[in-house]
């Protein structure tokens, strides 16, 4: 499916909500149980981007519908973590298995890299063998599953870990007092 992916704007919110709702609803990516509201996706948004993180969206390149969005964030706040981000990949029904994903990933991959993180890790809700196989392709390891971590839609579900090295990965240090230094505080 052509897509065309470009940084999230506010304006994109109502269709980024709505793509998350459907989630929430029907699917096991995230263990939200009630869809938040827009003005809650609002305050998600600016703090994900307002700490610099990138935030992108896929549009179809004919219909100019929005019709996926990911983000990185931070996977913890201590100190310590500033090198590791945690993806974050939401599409709309059609959207789904067109490659769609696989754009978005790649991208925010490359965006991540750029701006210094070293690693990055996927937090696969219902252990979704379609997430998996997606973080996969574009090199993520397996690092473990915690079982039933999470109970929706009248089951237990549970969760992958996945990682990769980004950039240098471990094989040198960080340089210390350039970002992502400055998203942490503490």
């Amino acid at each position: 499916m052509p897509v065309t992916l470009r940084d999230a704007v506010a304006a994109d919110l109502p269709a980024i909500t709505e793509i998350y709702r459907e989630s929430v609803l029907n699917g096991v990516a995230t263990y939200e149980i009630t869809p938040p509201s827009e003005a809650e996706m609002a305050l998600r948004f600016s703090t994900i981007t307002g700490n610099g993180y990138p935030y992108i969206v896929a549009q179809e390149d004919h219909g100019r519908e929005i019709i996926g969005y990911a983000y990185a964030s931070a996977f913890r706040t201590r100190t310590a973590y500033r090198f590791l981000v945690e993806d974050s990949i939401y599409l709309a029904p059609e959207a789904r298995g067109k490659g769609v994903g696989r754009a978005l990933l790649a991208e925010l991959v490359r965006r991540c890299t750029a701006l210094g993180f070293r690693q990055m890790v996927a937090v696969i809700g219902g252990a979704h063998p379609s997430s998996i196989a997606l973080h996969r392709a574009l090199g993520f390891e397996h690092q473990g599953l915690m079982k039933a971590t999470g109970f929706k839609h009248g089951r237990w579900l549970d969760t992958a870990i996945m990682q990769l090295a980004l950039g240098e990965g471990t094989d040198t240090d960080p340089v210390e007092g350039v970002y992502p230094d400055t998203l942490y505080r503490s």
